[in-house]
Formats: C-alpha cells, structure tokens, sequence
C-alpha cells in the first residue's frame, strides 16, 4: 500500500547571519523568524510525511506556544515525525522538495541537504529530492521578505517482521 502526502510552509526573514535549510547552515544576511530554528525545508518535509498517513500538522505535533520546542533543531522534529510513519508500519519511498527563494544561492547546498535528510531517515540518497527556484523577483519570495518550500513525500508499508 501506497500513500503520498504534500507540505508547504514559508517563514518570513528576520535579524540574523544565516539560515538553516535541511539541517544545513548557510551564512547569510538574514536570519528566518521562527520559534525553532525555522527549517522551512525540514518543516514542509514533516508536513508531507504526516498528511500521507492523515496524521494532521507539525503545528499540532510540536505547538510553537509550547516552550519545549523554543529553538529546537528542526531534524530532531523530522526524526520524531519519522519514528510515527515506521510506528505504523510506513517508510519512505522518495520525497521531492522545492525551495523557493531569490536569495541565499541554494545550488551550493543541495547535495548536503539531502545527505543530511537521507542519514537522518535512514533511506538512500536517490529517494531524496531537493530543487531550488527563484521567483524572478516576483512576490514575497522575489522581493526577499521570506522563503517558502513545497514538500511532496510517498510512503509504502512494509511488513511486520515477526521474529
């Protein structure tokens, strides 16, 4: 059995030096707003993963009114969203994620963001795609007030093993 589900999360830009994007810091001139460490990529990511299996949202997962989560390393969220797709017997076959942004130049990046995710998941390399498009200055993207990524992530079940 097969089931896909689909994330999209944005954070605005705020004070800052860098940005983190798929568990990778990236120097930069701004920071992103949020009350972890603003993982846009890993957020939209969590977001996939729990609306394949009707899970709901990271936001009722991990509230950000909720002081536990204040500055939280946004990988331990994807791992602990993880820990509840394999608890029902779900992995992942591959996901496909977009990152939207005019600026930081994410090219650089996108091999290590997808490292990171894949070590983190426990799953190949080739199920991990990452891909980053501007918006040719169009829209809060373009104008670089923030940066948004859609997530897309199919899930197969596997067997119980038995022993």
């Amino acid at each position: 059995m097969m089931r896909i589900g689909n994330g999209y999360d944005v954070h605005a830009f705020t004070e800052g030096d860098h940005i983190v994007l798929g568990g990778v810091t990236i120097e930069h001139t701004r920071g992103l707003l949020a009350h972890s460490d603003g993982d846009v990529l890993i957020h939209a990511l969590c977001d996939a993963l729990l609306g394949a299996l009707a899970l709901g949202d990271i936001g009722q997962h991990f509230p950000d009114n909720d002081s536990d989560f204040k500055n939280i390393d946004s990988r331990v969220l994807l791992k602990s969203v993880y820990k509840l797709v394999t608890s029902r017997f779900y992995k992942l076959s591959n996901c496909d994620c977009t990152i939207v942004a005019q600026s930081p130049k994410m090219a650089p990046n996108i091999l290590t963001m997808r490292q990171v995710i894949a070590e983190d998941l426990g799953v190949s390399l080739d199920r991990i795609s990452i891909k980053a498009t501007t918006t040719e200055g169009l829209g809060f993207a373009g104008r670089e007030e923030g940066i948004a990524v859609y997530a897309s992530a199919l899930l197969r079940k596997f067997e119980r093993d038995t022993k």
